[in-house]
């Protein structure tokens, strides 16, 4: 199992870090403890992490901002990566940014909180998959348009379908996929392989489960993956996410935090090593089922 993979063109450590959950409760807000959640951003990049996921719509602005006043000026080895697509109201939900001009406006925001001349990779964030106007092409355009300006590296698409990344193939230059999938929710599948022949980088959100609906307690509480985390002393979240690691060398995770300690027993996943026993129980674990909204990532 390696350590490292490719994002686009870009080496790094396929533990990286997602920063959703630094903001306030809902994702909306400020975190109750600033200077905590600065906290686990530096000691991020003292455990080597080099790919740090964030998006304006986290807090709104919120994340970004702390991860500006924590980690800037950034080394030179730090993978930025945003998304575009979404906006939050004044009472925190979720509503589409989906027009191009929209697209745009987000990544020129996350440059201005960043603090950024152009950003590693912007992975556009998919509401709904109707595409029969051609918007996928005009929201790709978009993306396309601020990459040859400089503002962007790479591309990326989150919560697609398989077709509709095939789609966005034939468009532009893809980097990567960002889209549920986990040891417990594997729907996902023929997603993966699509990435594996096309040499992209697969990105799961919520690897341990949603973060809305309990998902590290859910873990544990499945009997496959307590029984392999108990044979190896380890805790059903790191069982998890090395069963990611394991399952392909395309697979980077950006599992999210706002402890310290659970930042470290994430990155510690990368030490575990799971043999044909291990893979085979797990194969057992119940499948939960998919939330009702997977807006929130």
């Amino acid at each position: 199992m390696t350590n490292t993979a490719l994002l686009g063109d870009k080496t790094v450590k396929r533990i990286g870090f997602g920063a959703m959950q630094l903001a306030g409760p809902g994702v909306f807000g400020p975190p109750k403890d600033p200077e905590a959640a600065k906290a686990v951003l530096k000691r991020a990049l003292e455990l080597g992490i080099d790919h740090i996921d964030t998006s304006q719509f986290y807090g709104p602005d919120v994340v970004n901002q702390l991860i500006h006043d924590a980690l800037y000026p950034y080394p030179d080895n730090l993978r930025l990566v945003t998304k575009v697509g979404a906006r939050r109201d004044d009472s925190g939900a979720w509503l589409p940014a989906q027009t191009p001009a929209e697209l745009r406006a987000g990544v020129e925001d996350n440059l201005c909180t960043l603090e950024l001349e152009r950003v590693d990779l912007v992975n556009l964030r998919l509401m709904d998959e109707d595409d029969s106007e051609g918007r996928l092409a005009e929201q790709l355009g978009a993306l396309s348009d601020l990459q040859r300006e400089g503002k962007l590296d790479l591309i990326g698409i989150s919560n697609a379908s398989v077709e509709t990344v095939k789609k966005a193939l034939d468009l532009v230059p893809v980097a990567c996929v960002q889209n549920e999938f986990s040891v417990v929710n594997r729907g996902g599948e023929a997603l993966l392989d699509l990435c594996e022949e096309h040499k992209l980088a697969f990105v799961p959100f919520f690897p341990l489960g949603s973060a809305f609906t309990g998902g590290p307690a859910q873990l544990a509480a499945d009997p496959a993956v307590a029984e392999v985390a108990t044979r190896h002393g380890v805790s059903a979240s790191q069982i998890a996410l090395a069963w990611l690691l394991h399952r392909s060398e395309r697979i980077l995770l950006i599992p999210g935090t706002s402890s310290v300690k659970h930042l470290e027993e994430n990155i510690a996943a990368g030490e575990v090593a799971l043999d044909a026993q291990d893979l085979a129980r797990l194969d057992q674990a119940t499948p939960l089922p998919r939330p009702l909204s997977v807006a929130e990532h």
